[in-house]
């Protein structure tokens, strides 16, 4: 039965283009989810690509391990301006908890940094495989945020290797040593902020005066030692709240 006058229920991500009057097949793990949340043929759902479309239809097929959804409509979101995560390789299960909320709040790129005391850390999240792994927690929290972008998960780095992007960078790395406020009031003009912390225990003197060299500025968000994962979520969240000011 049709229930398009309803609103959309669900949010689920679609790994593949969105198309207007296609047919598209929802994960395992989405099926299941769609089963959980007691999804009925006929219920309006929205899909979204993290590419910055979302598709607005309707569930025509719901079985074990098998979902369909007939799109109806499509809408393009702009993205928010960017933001780049540069965060500490270190533990895997804070690594992911930091992932959920970077794509929350909706990070341009994220990129693990490999500092000297993030070998001493164990179980630490790298390689190709633990990005997997991050990837799949950011698209759970891009259903459940309802977002439409998701973000770029770059390689690991060492941090004379992290990347930047192509336009001007505005780098802040959040330090003890670094005079408040954290984040200026405003941002330049033009400018993408990357955001770089290091790993508990903090950054080393010579990695410190490495990247202060290499641009970067330091800044603090409390007079407490922060976890990594507070101070990266926290950083995220003032420089996001300044970009929505600075857009009014």
């Amino acid at each position: 039965m049709e229930r398009d006058d309803r609103p959309a229920v669900a949010t689920f991500f679609a790994d593949a283009p969105l198309v207007r009057g296609a047919r598209v097949s929802l994960s395992d793990a989405a099926a299941h989810h769609a089963r959980v949340k007691r999804l009925e043929i006929g219920d309006a759902v929205r899909l979204t690509e993290g590419r910055g479309t979302i598709g607005l239809g309707t569930l025509v097929e719901l079985r074990k391990n098998l979902g369909e959804v007939l799109i109806k409509d499509l809408q393009s979101v702009r993205s928010q301006p960017p933001i780049h995560l540069r965060v500490p390789i270190g533990d895997r299960d804070r690594m992911l908890w930091l992932a959920e909320k970077a794509a929350e709040l909706g990070v341009t790129t994220w990129q693990g940094i490999r500092f000297r005391r993030s070998m001493s850390v164990s179980p630490r999240g790298e390689g190709p495989a633990f990005a997997e792994k991050i990837r799949a927690r950011m698209i759970s929290a891009l259903e459940q945020s309802g977002g439409a972008w998701l973000p770029e998960i770059l390689p690991d780095a060492a941090i004379g290797s992290i990347a930047v992007p192509a336009a001007r960078a505005e780098r802040i790395l959040l330090d003890a040593l670094g005079d408040p406020p954290a984040i200026d009031a405003r941002l330049p003009g033009g400018a993408e902020p990357m955001i770089l912390f290091g790993p508990e225990g903090g950054v080393e003197p010579d990695e410190r005066d490495a990247l202060v060299s290499d641009g970067w500025r330091l800044t603090r968000l409390a007079s407490t030692t922060l976890r990594f994962e507070t101070a990266g979520i926290a950083a995220v969240a003032v420089v996001r709240a300044v970009q929505m000011a600075q857009e009014r």
